[in-house]
């Protein structure tokens, strides 16, 4: 196991430096973040990041992510252009030493909350998602504005990329997908980098927009559309241990050998679609951390890891939601003691 942790570049408060001062970090996991998708990232911005990571002695193996255009997942006239400018970004980021890719499918949005500032009994903060609360926003009116859209669209061009995605159903989109892996995959395991689909976050259906990166039976669909180590996963155990029915230790062990990447976090369900990100450890909330990162190794997983989404903790403020350093780095150290721990124990 290979312990990252995202940064958002050289603007980011949480620095490099500060990074690199966790105990067992081996790299970083970033991005061209000034580049719109579908444009090429150049390999100066590439080898930038790279440079500034291994002067603090920190690895640039894993990106997160390469944006895929809309109209690649609307399967518009436009998408095959589109793909052959994310093919030409995946070889340049294997020229450089990445090995790992994550993105999403998500149409339109990326994870998605109702409250950016949920206040705990301790004092500390969090994302949350309240089913009954988001229902009530119509993006549409520009009711709703989180991180990781609301600077991307007016409120015009979310009504007609809503109004676009009317006649994409689920079947729909799993064919643009396979379309997109398609031309994609063979692209990767030519320049040695494996691709990891982060799933959908939450992992269901909202505004009327098709989400299909779910859960375990939707998984299982998504590594036969191109059956190749290659096209694999991110596991996030935020995102999918986010429903209730996801069995998250199941899943964990049963595709281990196609899981390139991990997010580790925890979440308490308040209900059937309410949650709250909570801290790290399995007795924060919901989830059976020591039995997923078990099952992880039991199932042959030796592949990165990430802190994912942590709590405002001790005063800290960030403008980018849930990505703090404090919260992140005790996550960072938890996790390193549970794999520890687990992979001993097989010695």
């Amino acid at each position: 196991m290979k312990l990252t942790f995202r940064w958002y570049g050289e603007n980011d408060p949480v620095t490099l430096e500060k990074i690199r001062q966790i105990p067992t970090m081996t790299g970083i996991v970033s991005a061209v973040y000034d580049v719109a998708p579908g444009g090429v990232w150049s390999r100066e911005s590439i080898a930038r990041i790279k440079e500034l990571a291994e002067a603090n002695d920190l690895e640039f193996e894993v990106v997160e992510s390469v944006p895929v255009h809309e109209e690649i997942k609307l399967g518009t006239k436009n998408a095959e252009k589109l793909i052959d400018i994310y093919c030409e970004n995946v070889k340049r980021l294997g020229e450089a030493g990445v090995k790992c890719i994550c993105y999403n499918f998500m149409p339109v949005f990326d994870w998605l909350r109702s409250k950016l500032e949920y206040k705990h009994a301790d004092g500390c903060n969090s994302l949350s998602y309240h089913e009954e609360d988001l229902m009530k926003m119509d993006p549409k009116k520009g009711e709703l504005s989180l991180p990781g859209w609301d600077a991307s669209y007016t409120k015009e061009q979310m009504g007609k990329l809503l109004d676009d995605y009317a006649n994409v159903d689920e079947e729909k989109l799993f064919g643009n997908l396979k379309i997109f892996l398609d031309a994609v995959i063979p692209v990767a395991k030519a320049a040695g980098v494996n691709m990891a689909i982060h799933p959908d976050d939450p992992p269901w259906g909202i505004f009327g927009l098709p989400r299909i990166i779910t859960g375990e039976k939707n998984l299982e669909r998504f590594l036969s559309l191109v059956d190749e180590k290659e096209n694999g996963l991110t596991f996030c155990t935020g995102a999918l241990g986010a429903n209730p029915e996801n069995d998250m230790v199941r899943m964990a062990g049963k595709f281990a050998d196609r899981i390139h990447f991990v997010h580790l976090r925890n979440v308490l369900h308040l209900g059937k679609r309410d949650f709250v990100e909570v801290g790290h450890p399995t007795s924060c909330g919901s989830l059976d951390m020591y039995g997923i990162a078990k099952a992880l190794v039991d199932g042959g997983f030796d592949g990165y890891v990430r802190p994912d989404h942590g709590r405002m903790i001790w005063g800290e403020t960030n403008s980018h939601y849930g990505y703090g350093l404090y919260d992140r780095a005790l996550g960072a150290t938890y996790i390193a003691g549970l794999f520890e721990a687990i992979e001993r124990s097989k010695q």
